[in-house]
């Protein structure tokens, strides 16, 4: 039997990275993430987020995106997955509908095309999108990558694309206010997984 794709999602220091090796290690799955966990994603995450590259076109950057996922899905998801292990990864094409299709003006729909292929399948079986409204974030911090330096009206309707890609999918999405403690984020996700899965409390 698969294991459980999980998914973490949300805006710059919502938290997600932090939630997502924790409930990994609390539910002994393999912990990934995007974009760069495969060889080839290291060289398409520095060529996507570095500072000090060439400026990216957003097509190209959509489907530099799509391309390290697609690696992404063949070497690391669907293996696992087909062990029977959960995966639980901080980021997904989600953030490709909100990031490209929504912050580049894409389409989310356009974007969404593009990142089914490359999935062959492979959507999460759950994404917890973790809330703030931009720089309002528990973890929030400086700029760093190229997407993070973008400007706040970027990032404003990359917040409302993931708002409205979430309620528009209420079966796959699991909405929870990113602000808190640690712990009390941590307890909202598990009590939201543990009542669909029928997990523990």
């Amino acid at each position: 039997m698969n294991g459980l794709y999980i998914a973490f999602e949300g805006g710059e220091g919502s938290g997600k990275s932090t939630q997502a090796r924790r409930l990994a290690k609390r539910i002994d799955a393999v912990l990934t993430h995007e974009p760069g966990n495969t060889p080839l994603g290291k060289q398409l995450r520095q060529l996507l987020l570095g500072t000090d590259e060439a400026p990216v076109g957003a097509r190209a950057e959509t489907l530099m995106m799509a391309a390290d996922r697609a690696q992404h899905i063949e070497q690391v998801v669907a293996p696992a997955l087909a062990e029977g292990r959960h995966v639980v990864s901080d980021r997904t094409a989600y953030s490709s509908l909100a990031y490209q299709g929504g912050g580049r003006k894409l389409g989310v729909e356009a974007v969404r095309g593009v990142n089914d292929w490359a999935l062959d399948g492979h959507w999460p079986d759950v994404v917890v999108l973790l809330d703030c409204e931009p720089g309002q974030g528990p973890r929030g911090r400086p700029g760093r990558d190229r997407l993070e330096q973008e400007a706040a009206d970027f990032h404003e309707t990359v917040h409302a694309t993931y708002r409205a890609v979430a309620e528009a999918e209420p079966d796959r999405f699991v909405i929870l206010p990113a602000l808190g403690t640690i712990e009390e984020v941590e307890a909202r996700v598990w009590s939201a997984l543990a009542a669909r899965f029928g997990w523990e409390a």
